[in-house]
């Protein structure tokens, strides 16, 4: 499934989507860690009413290097009357070391009703 839907019907028919943003653990023979901040892809519907998000970044430049991450959130994490998903990872293999990261993706629709 692509990262931007093709809906064919214009921005009605768009599904929501989420901020997510956060830093790495500290690695490398330096120790660093390294940014970032995305908007994730639509709704990938699972299960029974379930959906995941597909999260695609990379992370700011650090060393004369930087890393990068494809994968998918949890499901839907209920918050009053929205919902978070969580996602925890690793980035790519880059100058020799990876990161890890744990990140739970802003709330969807802040400001609707």
């Amino acid at each position: 499934m692509s990262y931007y839907r093709d809906h064919g019907g214009g921005p009605e028919a768009q599904t929501h989507v989420h901020e997510v943003l956060g830093s790495t653990r500290l690695a490398g023979r330096h120790e660093h860690d390294h940014r970032f901040a995305i908007v994730s892809g639509e709704i990938i519907p699972i299960g029974m009413g379930d959906h995941v998000h597909e999260v695609k970044f990379r992370t700011d430049f650090f060393a004369e290097h930087y890393h990068e991450f494809c994968g998918r959130t949890s499901g839907a994490i209920p918050v009053g009357d929205r919902h978070v998903h969580f996602l925890m990872a690793v980035t790519t293999l880059d100058d020799g070391h990876r990161h890890e990261f744990r990140v739970a993706t802003l709330i969807e629709d802040p400001t609707g009703g």
